[in-house]
């Protein structure tokens, strides 16, 4: 048998397995108990946030963000096309509409000089996406929002651990959404979280995330008995993955920096690509500091990009694409305004590859994938 190389394997060790084993001896299965206020506080102090909400997806937190911050029909939230669907549908549930917008050749994250003249009497916000972990131009796109009055924000499901300056991504705008898929730097298999520094909205999330009551000042002590207060849904993420999330989050900072290394090795060791004008990297603009979550570059000739793909995968490595363009999906198509031109949105939809990247890749790994992606390219 060849060997075979994952795109993604999360980093799971003893202690989180102990973590998992004691919470079920605690019976700590349901939501928003014990093990979950631990959580959150840690995640507040990590963070340097006032509040943080567990949810059970990424995608909750941002749909959570969007009842929070009372998104209605016909309002408008200007985000780049280049995103996974969660992002959108987050408005779309609530009525509003998705206003896409370029993104940068070189970072691949929302163009701030593409959000201003975009920018109608109907926008409420501003939906910046930290691709593959690098932070968007935040001082920028604050700027923007505070001249306009609108709030952002930030879609850091890809950069937990990452930072823009001196702050984590995630604690830029006036909300944050983070992502624990299994797919992520640390997961607890599905799960996701809601920051803010806002006192209001930080509580507004609390009881919409709890069906509409005030469930969790109940089980605070602070009222006798908790009732419906609010619109609510069902957001809350178990104990029971709260435990082994409580785990990953101690080892952050370690599975972050054996991502970077990895990442820094595949972006130096396939510098010789791009000379010969086979590839183009990503590059990483200060203060933005990334976390390694995805090594990814683009084929000069987008024609390459799936035969170089189907050989990877040939020889065993699972490398794979990234979005289809939310703006030309079949959906936005059908039920949203369109005939919006991004050319640089389709350009890197139709070039890009991703690479192989976990924390627990062996060196020998990685060479594989390095000299494979050369010898493929210099037989085309």
């Amino acid at each position: 048998m060849g060997i075979t190389i994952p795109f993604v394997k999360p980093s799971i060790g003893v202690a989180e397995k102990e973590a998992v084993l004691q919470a079920l001896e605690m019976g700590a299965i349901g939501g928003n108990g014990r093990l979950t206020q631990q959580l959150r506080e840690q995640m507040q102090q990590t963070f340097g946030v006032r509040h943080v909400i567990l949810t059970t997806s990424c995608s909750d937190a941002l749909e959570l963000a969007m009842m929070v911050l009372n998104v209605r029909p016909g309002d408008e939230v200007i985000m780049p096309s280049f995103t996974f669907v969660s992002t959108a549908n987050a408005v779309v549930r609530q009525g509003g509409v998705p206003v896409f917008v370029d993104i940068e050749p070189d970072t691949w994250n929302i163009d701030p000089d593409q959000i201003e003249p975009n920018i109608t009497p109907r926008t409420r916000g501003i939906v910046p996406v930290h691709y593959a972990g690098q932070g968007c131009r935040m001082d920028e796109i604050n700027a923007i929002a505070e001249k306009y009055g609108l709030w952002v924000v930030e879609d850091a499901a890809q950069g937990v651990g990452a930072r823009y300056g001196d702050r984590y991504l995630g604690t830029w705008g006036t909300i944050g959404c983070y992502s624990f898929h299994v797919t992520k730097n640390i997961t607890c298999g599905e799960g996701g979280a809601l920051l803010t520094d806002d006192d209001d909205l930080g509580y507004r999330a609390e009881i919409i995330a709890e069906k509409g009551t005030n469930r969790s000042a109940f089980l605070r002590g602070q009222v006798d008995k908790y009732t419906w207060v609010d619109i609510g849904s069902s957001f809350i993420l178990s104990d029971l993955l709260v435990a082994l999330l409580k785990v990953q989050l101690q080892r952050m900072e370690e599975i972050t920096a054996r991502r970077i290394a990895i990442w820094e090795r595949f972006q130096r060791e396939l510098k010789g690509l791009e000379d010969d004008e086979y590839i183009v990297r990503m590059r990483v603009r200060p203060p933005a500091q990334i976390n390694g979550h995805i090594f990814a570059f683009r084929t000069v000739n987008p024609d390459w990009r799936d035969p170089v793909l189907q050989k990877l995968r040939q020889r065993g490595i699972e490398a794979t694409f990234h979005y289809v363009p939310l703006h030309s999906a079949p959906f936005a198509r059908n039920h949203l305004p369109n005939g919006r031109e991004l050319p640089v949105t389709d350009l890197v939809s139709r070039s890009l590859i991703r690479l192989p990247l976990f924390p627990d890749m062996t060196d020998a790994e990685q060479t594989y994938i390095i000299e494979n992606a050369h010898d493929i390219f210099r037989k085309l």
